[in-house]
């Protein structure tokens, strides 16, 4: 292979240029059915993007070492072609086979150097091709991290639901004979009776209205009762009391009912007030008639409690329990 004096000078240009210190970037690694199902299959994929980036990022350590390496032999022959070219195509005083051997050694440097170089893009290539890798692993977790604790938080509301939908079942199974509750009642302007005492059942018409103070009443219903119940608006704020004596059965949040209490009154009877602003109740809390349960509330619809009247786990019309035509 001849050597022109032009491609010996390109060729010298190149070996000075990778000589020179690289202004390039250096190297960058990057940035990637039932909520327990899900759960589980966004922790495989987590494990799998975890087992790649580990393999990627050993790959990685290895090309830099190589990389190193190959660049160190770039500039250790480069410098040694550069001095072969120095002696000229006819070294002085070698005679013809001098100057063969001169050209072969000329040569074979050449290609080495072209070789080396070659060996060097392709480290090079490969190791952005990792760190490109890398940066996509890295967002893709960032994304399942984000989707798992959606999915989590999923479970998590599921379980805290679910739960809720135990206690409030259980809350009308709690109820055992009548005359448990002593019924300290009174009519609607909340004077209190003469004071005999007597059974829920008893009172049917002569119960506390649910509200204090002025109200509008509606028939209404909840997702999930099998009766009608009672909307009645008032103010937000207003207060809400229990309607005879019990003990408290249940005080959560619960589904269509939003903030609800349901007061156990004996013999298998429930009252239960949704849709509270906020709750003056606890479970287990022995209540009079008259007393403060919470307040109302507003679920977007306007200002309301909802009021059912319920015998074992059955909705009854609420309104001739109040003393209303309905």
């Amino acid at each position: 292979m001849k050597l022109s004096l032009r491609s010996l000078g390109a060729l010298i240009g190149i070996v000075f240029a990778l000589h020179r210190p690289s202004d390039a970037a250096p190297l960058q690694a990057g940035d990637g059915n039932s909520p327990g199902g899900a759960l589980a299959a966004l922790d495989r994929k987590v494990s799998d993007l975890d087992a790649e980036e580990q393999t990627a990022r050993k790959e990685l350590g290895r090309l830099e070492t190589d990389l190193a390496d190959t660049h160190k032999r770039v500039v250790r022959r480069g410098r040694a072609f550069v001095r072969l070219t120095r002696a000229g195509l006819l070294p002085v005083g070698t005679g013809f086979d001098g100057l063969v051997q001169h050209a072969m050694q000329v040569e074979l440097m050449q290609r080495a150097v072209l070789h080396d170089i070659e060996a060097e893009q392709k480290i090079r290539s490969r190791a952005a091709t990792i760190a490109i890798q890398l940066e996509k692993t890295s967002k893709e977790r960032g994304i399942l991290a984000a989707q798992r604790s959606a999915t989590d938080a999923a479970r998590l509301a599921m379980d805290d639901e679910a739960d809720r939908q135990v206690a409030f079942d259980r809350a009308f199974e709690s109820s055992t004979g009548s005359g448990d509750y002593v019924a300290v009642y009174g009519s609607q302007n909340d004077k209190p009776s003469s004071g005999h005492d007597a059974g829920f059942a008893s009172m049917k018409g002569r119960l506390l209205f649910p509200v204090v103070g002025r109200a509008e009443v509606r028939p209404g219903r909840r997702e999930g009762a099998d009766g009608p119940g009672l909307e009645v608006r008032a103010p937000t704020g207003s207060v809400v009391r229990t309607v005879f004596a019990g003990r408290v059965a249940f005080a959560d949040r619960y589904g269509p009912y939003g903030r609800i209490v349901i007061v156990d009154h004996g013999d298998h009877y429930y009252t239960v007030s949704g849709n509270l602003g906020s709750t003056d109740a606890h479970v287990g809390q022995e209540l009079t008639s008259g007393d403060r349960i919470g307040t109302v509330g507003d679920d977007g619809q306007g200002p309301m409690l909802y009021f059912e009247v319920r015998h074992r786990s059955r909705t009854v019309p609420p309104g001739p329990w109040l003393g209303l035509l309905q």
